[in-house]
């Protein structure tokens, strides 16, 4: 039965995955509707934003009618966004309306449904994770479950040029792709029994213990905190290396696939062996080991040559591969009896992905595309610090 419920789980987190897409498409619609860097760091903005408004609320709501049936509404709510742009006409074959902006704001609608349904996936997929472990492998299968998101995330950057160069196919593809395998997950999930986990000890979440825990907890706070740094510098760099390639290396039709290369293949195999690493090596001492990697990577990235540039980004994928799984199990291992509030108040910080593209994109348009990577190693720094904090 635990194996059954732990691939449904794991299909919710492929679907998760999806909400990754705002990376990779900012470069897309940035050339597609002539933006600016700021102005195409919307669609992260619009996406992430739902985390920051819905995480506590979905909490509470998950801690009256249960993580599976949450599960359900927030693959519902995505399924509803990724509709919209295909009754907009957008389902593979764009044609830009020049005249007019409203093909750019379904988009950015569309990309709002989407992150309020990630948000909600989010919230109750990562601690239902725990209720389909066995006893102590949940940072594992947790990271497990990461990676097999990070395959949902790739998606974004893999299929738009493939289905380009074969199929004569835009990037828009991306939504009614994403529609089927929603419905597949919607389907496992509707159909499997789960037995969520009870410790016995867990008091009722509601948006006052929520924001309590926060202001009277300074490691949760911290904990928080590095959350919101990290997602923050994870989607800048998903949306940053793409217009990297471009802009100042000249790599044209070929930049998704070498920044998935680059960043995002780091990303899955280091999530994949985080999972074989854990079997050996403490969750707190791997996360300094991770944050040490992605330092070396972001400072290579920043003060190399182009071939040193490169390494540090697939030294900062393999670095960032792991840091959200374990600071998340970290924090619930240590507070079980508080897991909808911790869950609730750390996918709230992946607003941090709203942000701190935002940030990134005003200092690209004053500065220079690279100078904006040092929002990133700004974030890493903290993430140091919480690392240190947890020996």
């Amino acid at each position: 039965m635990k194996k059954k419920s732990l691939i449904a789980i794991l299909m919710v987190f492929l679907a998760m995955g999806f909400g990754d897409v705002v990376g990779p498409m900012v470069s897309l619609a940035k050339e597609s509707f002539s933006l600016s860097n700021t102005a195409a760091q919307l669609l992260p903005f619009v996406g992430f934003l739902m985390f920051g408004l819905l995480s506590v609320p979905v909490g509470v709501f998950q801690d009256r009618k249960g993580k599976r049936y949450t599960l359900i509404v927030g693959l519902i709510i995505a399924f509803i966004g990724l509709l919209l742009p295909m009754i907009g006409g957008m389902y593979g074959r764009l044609h830009v309306d020049t005249s007019s902006s409203w093909q750019f704001l379904v988009i950015l609608a569309a990309i709002l449904l989407l992150g309020a349904g990630a948000t909600i996936l989010q919230v109750a997929g990562n601690p239902i994770m725990r209720d389909v472990s066995d006893e102590g492998h949940y940072s594992r299968n947790l990271t497990l479950g990461q990676t097999i998101k990070a395959i949902g995330s790739s998606m974004g950057f893999l299929l738009p040029p493939i289905l380009a160069k074969w199929a004569g196919l835009d990037w828009t593809i991306l939504f009614p792709i994403y529609t089927f395998i929603l419905l597949i997950a919607l389907l496992l999930v509707s159909t499997t029994k789960i037995n969520e986990r009870k410790t016995g000890k867990e008091t009722p979440a509601s948006l006052g213990s929520c924001l309590k825990l926060l202001g009277s907890n300074s490691y949760v706070l911290m904990m928080v905190l590095g959350i919101f740094f990290y997602v923050g510098a994870e989607v800048s760099m998903s949306a940053g290396v793409p217009v990297l390639m471009k802009e100042n290396y000249g790599l044209q039709n070929l930049g998704l696939i070498i920044s998935w290369l680059l960043f995002f293949l780091p990303i899955l195999f280091g999530r994949f062996t985080g999972s074989i690493v854990l079997r050996w090596l403490p969750a707190s001492k791997f996360l300094l080991l991770a944050v040490s990697v992605a330092l070396i990577g972001i400072l290579l990235l920043l003060f190399g040559n182009k071939t040193v540039a490169f390494t540090g980004i697939v030294l900062v994928g393999l670095g960032f591969a792991n840091i959200f799984p374990l600071i998340f199990s970290i924090a619930i291992d240590r507070m079980p009896e508080r897991t909808n509030e911790l869950s609730g108040l750390m996918i709230t910080a992946i607003l941090g992905g709203a942000v701190l593209p935002l940030v990134m994109g005003i200092v690209q348009d004053s500065f220079g595309i690279l100078a904006g990577f040092f929002v990133p190693l700004a974030c890493i720094l903290y993430i140091g610090y919480v690392a240190l904090k947890n020996m």
